[in-house]
């Protein structure tokens, strides 16, 4: 009984002994290890056009559109909310056309023009959306409420333009002015309140306006 104890032992002390060399051979020691340099931040100018003001600034090339408006311009009208492009919080409306601001660089848009909710209206003279958004009760805790509001005015850019959507039933004719339409272009910006019926009221209400 002894011997064969001791063969056990004998056994897994040479298990041990080998699990520990494979470590050995396959980990640096923490002697030889070095730990990692940081590279040193790249800046850039950049020149925006923001909500018709020029503005000059020198950003990290590493900064997105949104923490340079939001953290270098201080337009916090413009929410971050998931910043991975998913919830639409962030939308801005850059040359023309709506943008998730957190998925891009802002080094990418020097000489762009950039329109924030600030520069859409203001709390003597609001835009019709932001009026009708309002009136139709389009929010209720109103952190999606910006960009919202900046999609819903490209969007109705974006039909006058006769650009279709995935709703879009004949992709040569004009998109119709429908709640289809609307709901299928509004799909990326998400309300966790829960006020999409109001907000395409809201939307149907300016086009009827603007048609």
């Amino acid at each position: 009984m002894n011997d064969f104890s001791d063969i056990n032992h004998a056994r897994r002390d040479l298990l041990i002994a080998g699990a520990l060399s494979a470590t050995a051979a396959a980990v640096p020691s923490m002697a030889d290890a070095q730990p990692a340099a940081s590279p040193a931040p790249i800046h850039a100018g950049v020149s925006l056009k923001v909500n018709g003001k020029a503005e000059h600034l020198d950003l990290d090339t590493r900064t997105t559109l949104l923490d340079a408006l939001r953290e270098h311009l201080h337009l916090t009208g413009t929410k971050k909310g998931c910043d991975h492009g998913q919830c639409g919080a962030c939308t801005v409306i850059v040359d023309g056309r709506r943008l998730n601001s957190c998925l891009t660089l802002a080094v990418m848009h020097d000489g762009a023009q950039v329109t924030t909710i600030e520069g859409l209206g203001s709390k003597d003279k609001l835009h019709p959306m932001q009026a009708a958004f309002i009136k139709h009760d389009g929010y209720q805790c109103g952190y999606c409420t910006p960009g919202q509001i900046c999609s819903a005015v490209a969007v109705l850019d974006e039909i006058k333009q006769g650009i279709p959507s995935h709703a879009s039933a004949d992709l040569n004719a004009k998109p119709l002015l429908n709640a289809e339409e609307l709901r299928e272009r509004m799909s990326g910006n998400l309300c966790r309140c829960g006020a999409y019926s109001n907000i395409i009221d809201a939307i149907a209400e300016v086009a009827g306006r603007t048609a």
